[in-house]
């Protein structure tokens, strides 16, 4: 899927065009709701997703007529959203809704609902709402079609969206930039496992109509999958940062080898610390650049991403943890020279238990990617006890979308860059091979230290041997530079790296953790 034309979609308002029941030969009734209203309540919900556990998985994908299942990628663009007709519009309510059209690659219908004081009506398939200005006859459609999911907008500026819901459990959503850029899914099973992994789906969401001037709206959604059911709760709060306060309820159908909790979704191809791919005339491209993480015992660590070789899977143990997200720390329009998808303006996003998740891990996945159209990075909480089958397992948590987390370290310097390359002394003969490695840290403490504070590295690395270590101020970014060269061994395993600066025993900084992978013997070039 072509990740710029997709950050069209999303962010598309809609245009004028031909309604499409000048073209389907569908003739439907005009914004009608199927059947009775039904009491509805978020508990309700929750015996419908136990209800489902008890029962065989029953997939609906590709239950789609043909003409949409093959439609092109223009055709499908083709179709859009006519605004007039958002849910909710021309009312004193301070949101709007649109919803996407099935076809191409998104193949399951998904129900949507409408609440209005308890009670929940279905949103029929109405030809009505959008207009097709494409050259592929899509032939008669039927009236219970569906829709591919829905997007929302807020009041201080209805054509730009907030947040949407589109594609099994995928969701994403803006802060003060208006950007999209990284997405979140309800739930991940078995990524980055010896067998495939499976996406679990939303395939019914119930849209709570907001209270006049309300700044707050609840979303609802069923999840499914041939390994789990879920119920959840989302409630929206627009702001310089959009918060979701998310509850989850699991039922398992069987065990699940690995579960991921507030999965995250990113993009990494090329920064200042992977160069392995320097044939774009970008200096940088990715959504995000580092892994951030409160550990329950308080240690603030920062992992910067890689884009790398093979698939890369890393654990992070621990118990409690008190936030964790992936991060676009960098900025800086000149870094990535992109004046189309702007990347120094996609949004950062922090998860935040509300409460103690006990023992498990955070894990990091990294894939291999040629190209920004594909997203390349999952994290994730992966519970150390397996969630027991036919049980009822709770979950809440916060998201946080914006330029900045809402917890960031505060008396610690944060990392500003890494950067790599061949090390040695440079005008010397390099009798073995080395690599450089070079922290930038801004901050914190680090612009109140005289110019004669004894700032010293602490480095760690898992294997091979750690020389010309130094910390220096860098009065550019008025923090601190740590630089140091790993001399591998004979091993081509991946090596494990922590840094972090201190002034006598305290510490000035986060904690730096990096896994290097050298290469091969054969390979170790001294240039």
């Amino acid at each position: 899927m072509d990740r710029r034309t997709v950050m069209k979609m999303f962010a598309a308002v809609g245009v004028q065009g031909v309604p499409l029941t000048a073209l389907f030969q569908s003739s439907l009734a005009h914004s009608r709701p199927i059947g009775e209203s039904q009491a509805f309540s978020y508990a309700w919900l929750k015996g419908r997703a136990r209800e489902l556990a008890a029962q065989p998985f029953e997939s609906h994908e590709g239950e789609i007529p043909r003409s949409l299942q093959e439609i092109s990628w223009d055709d499908y663009q083709a179709i859009q959203f006519r605004p007039e007709k958002s849910l909710w519009q021309g009312e004193d309510v301070n949101f709007r809704a649109q919803l996407f059209h099935l076809g191409l690659f998104f193949k399951t219908p998904v129900k949507i609902h409408e609440v209005i004081d308890g009670k929940a009506r279905e949103l029929g398939y109405d030809p009505e709402y959008f207009s097709y200005e494409g050259k592929q006859p899509l032939g008669d459609l039927p009236e219970d079609l569906g829709y591919a999911g829905f997007r929302l907008q807020f009041h201080t500026n209805f054509k730009l969206d907030l947040a949407a819901f589109q594609g099994a459990s995928y969701f994403r959503a803006v802060g003060e930039e208006m950007q999209y850029g990284m997405s979140a899914r309800g739930l991940a099973v078995d990524t980055a496992t010896d067998h495939e992994e499976e996406f679990p789906k939303f395939t019914a969401f119930w849209l709570e109509k907001p209270k006049p001037h309300a700044t707050k709206l609840t979303v609802y959604a069923l999840l499914d999958s041939p390994s789990i059911t879920g119920a959840y709760v989302f409630d929206l709060y627009p702001g310089r940062n959009m918060v979701m306060d998310i509850g989850a309820a699991l039922y398992p159908r069987k065990q699940i080898e690995r579960l991921g909790i507030a999965p995250l979704t990113s993009m990494y191809q090329v920064g200042e610390n992977s160069q392995r791919m320097d044939y774009d005339w970008r200096p940088e491209i990715h959504d995000s650049d580092g892994l951030s993480m409160l550990t329950g015992d308080g240690e603030w660590i920062w992992r910067p991403l890689v884009n790398p070789r093979g698939i890369r899977v890393n654990s992070f143990v621990g118990e409690n943890p008190a936030g964790f997200g992936l991060l676009q720390r960098d900025r800086n329009f000149d870094h990535y020279q992109d004046d189309g998808v702007f990347y120094e303006k996609r949004p950062s996003l922090w998860v935040q238990p509300k409460e103690d998740w006990g023992k498990g891990q955070i894990m990091l996945v990294e894939i291999p990617t040629v190209d920004e159209t594909f997203d390349n990075i999952v994290a994730f909480w992966n519970p150390e006890k397996p969630l027991a089958p036919n049980q009822e397992h709770l979950f809440s948590y916060q998201l946080h979308w914006g330029e900045k987390p809402p917890r960031e370290p505060y008396e610690l310097a944060t990392t500003r860059a890494t950067r790599t390359g061949l090390g040695g002394v440079v005008g010397q003969k390099r009798e073995y091979f080395s690599w450089r490695f070079a922290i930038d840290f801004a901050g914190g403490m680090l612009d109140m230290l005289g110019d004669d504070a004894e700032v010293t590295p602490v480095i760690t690395s898992s294997r091979g041997r750690i020389e010309i270590t130094s910390a220096r101020p860098l009065h550019s970014i008025n923090g601190y530079r740590a630089m140091f060269d790993l001399v591998p061994d004979d091993s081509s395993e991946p090596i494990d790296l922590r840094l972090y600066l201190k002034l006598g025993d305290q510490p000035l900084t986060e904690t730096w953790v990096y896994q290097y992978t050298p290469p091969p013997q054969d390979q170790r070039t001294l240039y």
